[in-house]
């Protein structure tokens, strides 16, 4: 007979989880910049400046990244995987841009909207570890 309870593992999980958030507010001025600074990076295509935003664990969930990777789920986990999924994607889209829409703040994190280079409009929510960089993202793309 299964648990509903949650196992030793995912308990620990959870702690190192909770250890990693932020515990303050992201201000409305703190998150503009972030995002200025998040989209100038991605338009340098420097890889680099474009990873300095991520923390070592972090977890990225993207319709983009389940048909560049051929991976259903969009998941990208670990810096490492998220340096080779970043990579092979500014090879495809050479002519990669984005432009800033909106910022909206929240408590750890951040949703980013801005129009890549083809009109395609994406939102992406962006919460914040301890260190200030990003542990998780999810991105919504329009059609």
């Amino acid at each position: 007979m299964s648990s509903c309870l949650p196992t030793t593992m995912e308990l620990a999980r959870l702690r190192e989880w909770r250890s990693r958030m932020m515990t303050c507010m992201t201000t409305e001025s703190e998150a503009k910049e972030f995002a200025r600074q998040w989209v100038g990076a991605w338009n340098s295509h420097d890889l680099d400046a474009i990873l300095s935003h991520y923390d070592v664990d972090v977890v990225l969930i993207s319709p983009a990244a389940a048909k560049i990777l051929d991976d259903p789920s969009g998941t990208v986990e670990g810096n490492a995987a998220l340096r080779n999924y970043f990579k092979r994607g500014l090879e495809l889209y050479p002519n990669l841009h984005f432009e800033l829409l909106d910022v909206m703040s929240g408590l750890s994190s951040i949703v980013v909207c801005y129009k890549n280079q083809r009109g395609t409009r994406t939102a992406e929510f962006m919460e914040f570890g301890k260190n200030e960089k990003i542990i998780r993202v999810v991105a919504n793309y329009s059609n």
